[in-house]
């Protein structure tokens, strides 16, 4: 039975488990979630309560989180990408980053948006400037953090990449990379060159006009 895909093509989190399965072809039915229409709210709920995307479905198994989907993938429909290490402690080092990335940079940048699908008299300054500040203070960390090799644990490309991809491609419209972030910047057009990260992006491009800060998109992205 295939696995079965429960998405939506803007959202970041769902970018980066997309980008999991691109990396190894991993064949799986996609379902794009409405979570603004309260019957399929309903429905999809009843599969897992906080109705949160994406959420993954293997046969009988409903398996929630991206970084539990990616661990999932990687140990039952494994392919020649291997997005975790078999070394512990090499592990440790893919889900630090992993965190980094989803926690660090993928967080504010949420909450800087969301300020933005509020009407305008409503948005709260104190929140969007401390989002911002948030991510200056991830890309410093990343800046000072990165090692030579071309991804963010080294040679292989692994889980904590997949987490990385969408969340500075959405970050760096909210606050652009400095001058300064020689590495991140460097890193993250490595990201963007890899063919499993464009195809998220192109995926999502007929949906980029609902996301709050379109105009801000640079050209490259929107075809």
């Amino acid at each position: 039975m295939a696995l079965t895909l429960h998405y939506h093509p803007l959202s970041s989190y769902c970018w980066k488990l997309l980008i999991a399965l691109a990396e190894n072809g991993t064949p799986f039915e996609a379902r794009v979630v409405n979570l603004g229409d309260p019957t399929a709210r309903a429905a999809y709920a009843a599969l897992w309560p906080t109705a949160k995307i994406p959420l993954l479905v293997d046969g009988e198994r409903v398996v929630p989180e991206t970084s539990i989907q990616i661990e999932y993938l990687d140990h039952h429909h494994p392919g020649a990408v291997r997005l975790l290490p078999g070394d512990f402690d090499a592990q440790l080092d893919v889900r630090l980053w992993d965190r980094v990335f989803d926690l660090h940079v993928m967080t504010p940048m949420q909450r800087f948006i969301g300020q933005q699908l509020r009407p305008e008299a409503e948005r709260d300054a104190v929140t969007q400037t401390g989002a911002v500040n948030d991510l200056g203070l991830a890309y410093d960390l990343i800046e000072s953090r990165l090692g030579d090799g071309p991804w963010a644990t080294g040679e292989a490309y692994s889980m904590a990449d997949c987490a990385a991809a969408p969340a500075l491609f959405y970050a760096a419209v909210v606050r652009p990379f400095s001058t300064e972030h020689t590495r991140l910047s460097a890193y993250f057009e490595r990201l963007l060159a890899r063919p499993s990260v464009w195809q998220a992006i192109v995926q999502a491009r007929p949906f980029f006009q609902y996301y709050p800060l379109r105009h801000a998109l640079p050209a490259r992205f929107l075809g």
